[in-house]
């Protein structure tokens, strides 16, 4: 009787150590496709650490905000907007809220990776 439990251990074991070593390979499969999409190689991984650390994407959260360009004073004019339409007291929704907060969170984080534009300041000559 015993013989026969541990072979069911042996095998529910290789079982799942099978299942977990596929699914393993598909994710690391799905993250490099990712990265690929995105542009690939640095920017490419930034893009997909910035994806998973906020939970969505930068075109996600470009269309919950409802913007096309990514500068500060649109983002928070629409995040402004949006928080207080979905606030609590006036029947709105904390889910949404904190789409909203996630959403803003994303499309800052895009701000900050972003290389500024060169500009020419007024001591550097014609």
């Amino acid at each position: 009787m015993a013989k026969y439990i541990a072979q069911i251990i042996v095998l529910g074991a290789q079982v799942v150590g099978k299942a977990f070593t596929r699914a393993l390979r598909q994710e690391m499969a799905a993250s490099k496709e990712a990265a690929r999409r995105a542009g690939g190689g640095q920017q490419g991984a930034r893009a997909v650490a910035a994806d998973l650390s906020s939970g969505m994407t930068l075109h996600e959260a470009q269309q919950i905000l409802n913007v096309s360009e990514i500068e500060r004073q649109v983002v928070d004019k629409q995040f402004e907007h949006l928080f207080a339409v979905n606030e609590k007291a006036n029947g709105g929704s904390f889910y949404l809220q904190s789409k909203v907060v996630r959403a803003k969170e994303r499309l800052y984080d895009e701000l900050k990776n972003k290389p500024e534009p060169k500009t020419k300041s007024a001591d550097s000559p014609p």
